[in-house]
């Protein structure tokens, strides 16, 4: 008989009651928590009607908290119950023959489950206090909160249940080795959300600098200088972070920490050897941080290197990579800025002057062509309207050699500019006083007749 002698199935009727009992009280609980929430919601709802903005706000944050951890809670409630429950039916089954381990498999059980739900609300919430950065950051007008509160919020949602598990799980009845296990990796697991966290801090560090600066305008000298330290300090920030990682995670464990220890005591051969074998390194990653902090050249400075005219694309703590005017890239290892002279256009300023040089007759009209080249620059868009100049630079036997000098606000206006002087420069003259332009004299071209017989009989199949 399933009854008998005040016991079922072996279980006295008392236990079944107190079973009972416990799990009453949680349904209890647990409707007694919705009610409460759902009575708190309604009333703040009726409250906030005529309250502030900021106040009907922050209530709305917060009944979005009460409503995430309502499940949690009511798991952690359930779980509570069905372990104090489990309990005293073990207490009776006991005497049935069943074993202790099946008691402490329930507690387990029971404590893993606590601790996962524990981490499941800590998860909620954290994501309520995320999504609450990311909205205050998209509507506040200022910068810096674009860039930082949405870091801070994923921090918070990722360390809140990372924080559960690591208080929660050494509390768990496991053995030794299971337990040395689980440590570890959720130290490992920590280390690496830190540096995960900080790199995003670097990164909306540099974000939030760099939203200040605009690289796309013509007076971007400024600019370019924040540009180039903020560029080359992150990838140094980034280094540093890696490699303090690696250490942290290496260190979690008893045999590398003593590996580390032997390789201290033998620093001195080691940093010899180290020593001489990083030197180009170590070279390179200094010459990067002193180009970082003096700045010989900048993101977007126009350099002359190696005969080539081109522009900083890139600066890394290793090479330089330089876009050349024809789409073509010159990589040069860092040190080359350090060690070698190199033209820098933009070192203070992008403004420059730019040459033309015409060979004329003695005979040119001057003054007119330095009323054509008022006339030009008046017209023309790429000049900045400082200099104009036209002088003669050099008497030659047969030509005058004339110079006219412009300014422009960068290279590459300046570079328009010439194309454009030169060119209207000839036409006037070939259009008004063609007889300025320079001509090859008569007796240059008369060449005498045995000497052009004889080039042609000393030309080869390949004389061009």
């Amino acid at each position: 008989m399933w009854l008998d002698g005040g016991t079922f199935l072996g279980i006295r009727t008392s236990t079944l009651g107190a079973v009972a009992a416990v799990l009453v009280v949680a349904a209890i609980c647990d409707g007694v928590l919705r009610r409460l929430v759902r009575r708190r919601v309604v009333r703040d709802e009726a409250a906030a009607a005529g309250a502030t903005p900021s106040r009907r706000e922050w209530l709305h944050w917060f009944h979005r908290g009460l409503k995430e951890a309502i499940r949690p809670l009511s798991v952690l409630i359930w779980l509570t119950a069905g372990h104090a429950a489990a309990s005293l039916l073990l207490e009776d089954l006991a005497r049935l023959g069943v074993t202790p381990g099946v008691a402490s498999a329930v507690g387990w059980i029971a404590g893993a489950g606590r601790v996962a739900t524990l981490a499941w609300l800590m998860a909620r919430l954290g994501r309520v206090v995320d999504a609450y950065c990311v909205a205050y950051a998209a509507k506040s007008a200022g910068t810096w909160d674009d860039a930082l509160l949405p870091v801070a919020g994923k921090a918070v949602r990722i360390l809140l249940p990372l924080l559960a598990l690591i208080l929660g799980v050494p509390a768990l009845p496991v053995p030794e080795g299971l337990g040395v296990v689980v440590r570890n990796g959720l130290s490992l697991v920590l280390i690496g959300t830190v540096a995960f966290l900080v790199y995003q801090l670097v990164v909306a560090a540099e974000a939030l600098i760099l939203t200040r600066y605009r690289i796309d305008v013509g007076d971007n000298l400024r600019a370019r200088m924040v540009y180039t330290q903020v560029t080359v300090l992150k990838k140094v920030a980034l280094v540093i972070i890696g490699v303090f990682t690696l250490a942290s995670m290496l260190m979690v464990f008893d045999p590398v920490r003593q590996l580390g220890t032997s390789i201290l005591a033998s620093a001195g051969i080691a940093g010899i050897i180290v020593g001489f074998a990083a030197q180009r390194s170590i070279a390179t990653l200094l010459a990067g941080l002193q180009i970082a902090v003096t700045q010989p050249i900048r993101i977007d400075d126009v350099v002359i290197v190696e005969n080539e005219w081109g522009r900083i694309e890139d600066i890394t703590l290793t090479y330089v990579v330089v876009r050349i005017w024809d789409q073509r890239r010159l990589v040069l290892p860092i040190t080359y800025f350090i060690e070698k002279p190199f033209q820098n256009w933009t070192r203070t300023s992008s403004e420059i002057l730019g040459t033309v040089f015409l060979h004329v007759d003695y005979r040119a009209p001057l003054d007119a062509l330095r009323k054509e080249l008022d006339r030009i620059l008046a017209e023309s868009p790429h000049w900045d309207g400082r200099v104009k100049v036209l002088q003669v630079t050099d008497a030659k036997p047969h030509t005058l050699e004339v110079r006219a000098l412009a300014s422009a606000a960068d290279a590459s206006r300046a570079w328009d500019l010439r194309c454009e002087v030169r060119e209207k420069l000839i036409r006037f003259l070939q259009q008004h006083y063609p007889d300025s332009l320079p001509r090859i004299r008569a007796e240059l071209q008369s060449v005498p007749q045995a000497a052009a017989v004889q080039a042609g009989h000393d030309a080869g199949p390949h004389a061009g």
